[in-house]
């Protein structure tokens, strides 16, 4: 099988780009469109296909940072899904696709000294070994680094979020909504109706743990909905 995994942060961002450039090079990739924050693995959509997948199959990404934007935790997947035989795909890092690890491994020095002088044979037994090791060591290091640039994308975006913000209320301007207003969503209109028909503040019957497990929405939510209910009586 072979998945084509495309994630963005919010349903509010495209992902056709991601799915076009996949499916032009794996046109019989399955789709699994993920809508969740790269900054950590635990992802509905990424959880439930990794606990599916089977040696032998290909997770196709566009680029690392779709699978995560968390170094640590990108570079730990990527050695366990390997490890279990997974081939992995990123179509603009292919220098860490798994077929160029498992290149790196079957070049490695495979030479065997017999001089019949066994210092001398072990002397070249451990250089060769420590090359080998240096050869690996290298191809885990620019698969940590991918990580570490899709990490640092993230970082440095919330840096210069946070700079222009400062900045501009440094020149006056005033950041988010103006002090007493009420936001209104589809989630709030929901929810405002649920509690003024079960709440026992407004006539219902039900306690406020009743209550907001009708709404779905947090403690927080549902005691500011209710405020706002107040106010509006």
């Amino acid at each position: 099988m072979i998945y084509a995994y495309c994630r963005v942060s919010t349903k509010h961002q495209r992902i056709a780009r991601q799915i076009t450039n996949i499916t032009e090079l794996y046109p019989k990739a399955t789709i699994i469109r993920e809508f969740y924050t790269g900054t950590t693995q635990s992802r509905p959509q990424w959880d439930r296909l990794i606990s599916q997948i089977k040696t032998g199959d290909t997770i196709v990404f566009d680029s690392v940072s779709r699978m995560s934007r968390n170094a640590q935790e990108g570079f730990k997947d990527y050695q366990m899904l390997y490890e279990r035989g997974v081939i992995l795909v990123f179509l603009n890092e292919p220098l860490i696709n798994t077929s160029v690890f498992d290149s790196t491994k079957n070049n490695l020095l495979r030479v065997k000294v017999e001089t019949g002088n066994q210092a001398v044979d072990d002397f070249f037994k451990g250089n060769i070994q420590l090359i080998n090791n240096f050869l690996m060591a290298l191809a885990e290091e620019q698969i940590k680094a991918a990580f570490d640039q899709a990490e640092k994308e993230v970082t440095d975006l919330h840096s210069r979020i946070s700079q222009g913000m400062r900045e501009a209320k440094k020149n006056g301007t005033k950041i988010g909504l103006p002090q007493g207003t009420t936001l209104t969503t589809k989630k709030s209109i929901h929810c405002k109706a649920i509690i003024q028909k079960h709440s026992k503040d407004f006539g219902g019957s039900l306690e406020d743990p009743d209550v907001i497990k009708l709404c779905g929405c947090s403690r927080n939510s549902y005691y500011k909905y209710k405020r706002e209910l107040k106010a509006q009586n």
